[in-house]
Order: C-alpha cells, then sequence, then structure tokens
C-alpha cells in the first residue's frame, strides 16, 4: 500500500515553529543518550497527530497594534452578524473565522450563528467554536430569540456560502424584507448543485455580493440568470491572502528547513527526493486520481528518455484515514496496479499546511470541472516559493502566471499527459523550479497579502454599509 503519514499540529506561528526546533533538539538529545551511541535515534516515534483541538492554540495578535493597522478600522462599534452553513475545517468557515477576528481587532462586535445547527458538538466544532469566544465573538444559536433580535439590531449581516441562504427563510420569516438591505453574500462554491431557488431566490434583494474570483464571478451571474431568471446584486470581487502566521513561518528560513527535515522523516523520504504534493480534501473533483495517473505517466517518460533524477514521490494531503471512501480505495488500488506504492504518500487532513508547504518542491492544484473558486493553498504554496501546476479553470488562472510562477494544463483525461510533461520538466530542471518559486513568492508579496485582502473587503464593507444606511433613512 502507499504508505501514510501522520498529521500535523496545526498551527502557523513564527514562536511555535522555534519552540518546536528547541524541543526537537533537546529531547533527541536526551534520548540519544538514554539509549547510547549505539541505538539509532527516530524523533518520529513523538510524532503528534493533527488535532482541531490545538487549534486554540494559535497566537493572539495585540488588539491595540492591530487596530491602528487595521483597514477594516471604520467598522469600530459595529455589530457584525455572522451566518456560517457549518463550522468545520473547510475553507469556508475559516474563512469567515478569519474576517470575524479581523473585523473583532477592529473593534467590531462580532456574533456566529451556524444554520443548519449541528447535531452534536465534536473535537472540530467545539475547539473552533472555543477559539472564537477567546477572541471575543459571540457565539448564538441560529433559531433564538437572541439571533433574531442580532438580526435586527446589525449594522450588517454576511452570509457565508450559498446554502447559508437557508437560514433567512426558517429563522427570520416575516422578517426576511427588513434585514436584506445590509446583508452581503459571500459566496465561494463553482458547483451547479447550489443553484436552487431554496437557497438564493433572495440573492438579488441584498445589498451585494462577494466572490472570490472573476471566473466565479461571471459563472454566477451566467448561471443564476440563465438556469433560475434572477439576476445577481451588485456583484465585488475579493481575492484572497495569506495570513500573517503563515507568512512569517514562510519567510522564515530556519522554520523552513526545520518543517522540511520534520516532515520529510515523517514520511521517509530523503533531503535531495523530489516531492510533487496534492493539498485538497480527497475527492473526485480535486482530482486526486488524474495526478496520480499523471505522476506515473511521468515515471515512464523518465525511464524512457533515461534521465538521471532524484527519486520523485507524489504526496497526498488531506486524506481520511478513518473513513476510506470508495474514491481513495480507487486511488490506493491504482497505486497498487502500478507499482508505486514507494513513490506515494497519503497525509490524513489537517489545518497545518505550512509543514507541508515547507517539506515538498512542488505545489499540484489539480481541481476538476470549473476548478477552484480562488484556491487560497495556492497562494499559501507560492509564499512557501514553490511552483504550481495548476488545471487552467477557475481561481488557479487569476493567481498562476503560466510559464511564469508555474504552468498551467487542462482539466480531465485530456490534461494527464500535459501534467506529467510539466512534472518531468520541472523534475529535471532545478534552476526553473527555483525562479518560478521565486516569482510566484513575488507575486504574493504584491497582491496576495492579508493586508490586501482586509483593504478590499473594507472598501466593499464601506460600500455596503453606505447602501444599507441610504435605504434605512429612504
Amino acid at each position: 500500500m502507499a504508505k501514510p503519514a501522520a498529521g500535523w499540529i496545526p498551527l502557523h506561528s513564527k514562536g511555535f515553529v522555534l519552540l518546536l526546533l528547541l524541543a526537537l533538539s533537546v529531547s533527541t538529545a536526551l534520548i540519544c543518550l538514554i539509549r547510547g551511541a549505539s541505538d539509532a535515534c527516530d524523533p518520529r516515534r513523538d510524532r503528534v497527530p493533527a488535532t482541531a483541538d490545538s487549534v486554540r492554540l494559535l497566537r493572539t495578535p495585540d488588539p491595540e497594534s492591530a487596530v491602528r493597522k487595521n483597514p477594516l478600522g471604520f467598522m469600530r462599534a459595529k455589530l457584525v452578524l455572522l451566518v456560517s452553513h457549518e463550522l468545520s475545517l473547510s475553507g469556508g468557515p475559516l474563512l469567515l473565522m478569519e474576517l470575524a477576528f479581523l473585523l473583532r481587532t477592529a473593534g467590531s462586535q462580532v456574533v456566529w450563528i451556524t444554520y443548519p445547527k449541528y447535531e452534536e458538538k465534536n473535537e472540530v466544532t467545539y475547539s473552533l467554536e472555543h477559539k472564537m469566544l477567546n477572541r471575543g465573538v459571540q457565539v448564538y444559536s441560529a433559531k433564538g430569540q437572541e439571533t433574531i433580535d442580532t438580526a435586527i439590531k446589525a449594522d450588517l449581516i454576511i452570509l457565508n456560502t450559498a446554502v447559508a441562504g437557508k437560514w433567512l427563510d426558517a429563522v427570520l420569516k416575516e422578517r426576511v424584507p427588513q434585514v436584506l438591505p445590509k446583508v452581503l453574500w459571500w459566496i465561494h462554491e463553482m458547483r451547479g448543485h447550489y443553484f436552487k431557488l431554496e437557497y438564493v431566490k433572495h440573492l438579488p434583494f441584498v445589498s451585494g455580493a462577494m466572490i472570490d474570483s472573476h471566473v466565479t464571478a461571471e459563472y454566477w451571474k451566467n448561471r443564476t440568470h440563465d438556469r433560475l431568471k434572477i439576476q445577481m446584486p451588485h456583484t465585488y470581487v475579493v481575492h484572497l491572502g495569506n495570513s500573517k502566521d503563515l507568512m512569517e513561518v514562510a519567510e522564515d528560513s530556519v522554520a523552513r528547513r526545520v518543517l522540511r527535515e520534520h516532515i520529510r522523516e515523517s514520511l521517509g523520504v530523503r533531503s535531495e527526493d523530489l516531492l510533487f504534493a496534492i493539498i485538497n480534501s480527497v475527492s473526485r473533483g480535486k482530482g486526486q486520481d488524474l495526478f496520480l495517473h499523471s505522476f506515473y505517466e511521468g515515471l515512464q517518460l523518465i525511464k524512457e528518455q533515461k534521465l538521471q533524477l532524484p527519486m520523485m514521490h507524489a504526496v497526498i494531503v488531506g486524506s481520511d484515514m478513518n473513513a476510506q471512501t470508495k474514491f481513495e480505495t480507487e486511488l490506493r488500488d491504482f497505486i497498487l496496479k502500478k507499482g508505486i506504492q514507494d513513490h506515494v504518500h497519503f497525509v490524513n487532513k489537517t489545518l497545518a499546511v505550512s509543514p507541508y508547504l515547507a517539506a515538498i518542491d512542488v505545489l499540484v492544484q489539480n481541481s476538476q470541472a470549473r476548478g477552484e473558486c480562488f484556491g487560497r493553498i495556492t497562494i499559501e504554496a507560492m509564499a512557501f516559493q514553490l511552483p504550481v501546476l495548476g488545471t487552467a479553470a477557475g481561481g488557479t488562472t487569476e493567481i498562476v502566471v503560466n510559464g511564469s510562477t508555474g504552468f498551467l494544463h487542462p482539466v480531465g483525461k485530456e490534461g494527464v499527459i500535459p501534467l506529467a510533461k510539466n512534472i518531468v520538466q520541472l523534475a529535471a530542471h532545478v534552476e526553473q523550479r527555483l525562479t518560478m518559486g521565486r516569482k510566484g513568492y513575488e507575486r504574493v508579496r504584491e497582491r496576495f497579502m492579508e493586508q490586501h485582502m482586509a483593504e478590499r473587503i473594507a472598501s466593499v464593507l464601506k460600500e455596503v454599509l453606505k447602501n444599507s444606511m441610504a435605504h434605512s433613512h429612504a
């Protein structure tokens, strides 16, 4: 079987990495002394798997300093209600949480609700909920009178994802028209099954829609018109940015080296080996199957061309070791059939992307169909000076500059051989790989930082608040 690997504590902070370096150094030295010189030392014995509980350990920034620099400072004392369709480690809820913390550092009063309410709390929901409470975000029941009163009093309501629209009728009922002028709808979906009137029938009447890429905004405009016969409200395109915590690790050469060595050791690969990774939840839409086909074809091309290259590995971060889905079983069967089990490694899903970005050489963003709405992992990889091999679809086309910061390939089976050739190209040309990585980093510094995202969101919120106030006066 392809080799599984442990997850990682989901932390990005620089302080944690330095602490990790000290802990590893001291614990390894002590173990070596105890065992004696003849006994090998293996730091992997003490690996800690990724758990949502450790999310709570993320560093809290200084509020006063953050307010001075936060472009959202005009939101001070504003009451903001955030409505999420779930509370989980997936991209949508985590992104909304980031906005919640930005608003809190700006001095906003922030209330969070999850609709539909999860049946029972698990480790993930418990940890994330307490993380919000610790940062001053109030967490209310989705259906209580307290939530209804908050919605009426709020200066701004942000619905996160199309599915969250169901909350309007289910909870507010006849009060829905009263709140629509102050609703900003933040949409991240690119899949057709989200285009249902039960989700988005109020979309034309809200103050605005905020979408992560121009491609996705155009798709929503056409799809709502053609399929649902409704019009989009004024739509704002807001590209995302990397968190300060991630950037601190990405720009710290010592931290990167420590993480690289540790993760590579945990995977059982050498420092000189080449790692191509896809970091996404394992599902057909994310294209892990086609990536593995391309990786296999790339190995065949290397043999045919008799290239002398370091050993290559495919790393799939986002597995679910417990679920063992039909799709993941298919992936593992393919690996066995092709005899590449020594080249492929599965890593359990984790919030901690920094350690793996520090450990790999190239990121593969292989989302299929219409691609990613944005694909934040792409800009995170570029922050670590990694070239990106991405599908020519969705938001990836607005991030990756083909031939400069990476290569783009077609979606579907048509992209298998082009991706295989791109894998071999970057494996065989070290300088090109490094140059693309540097250019990607420069692009992140120019466009995709947390400050850039905050400034873009700030301009949207100013307009929404202005429209809401004009409507209330009218």
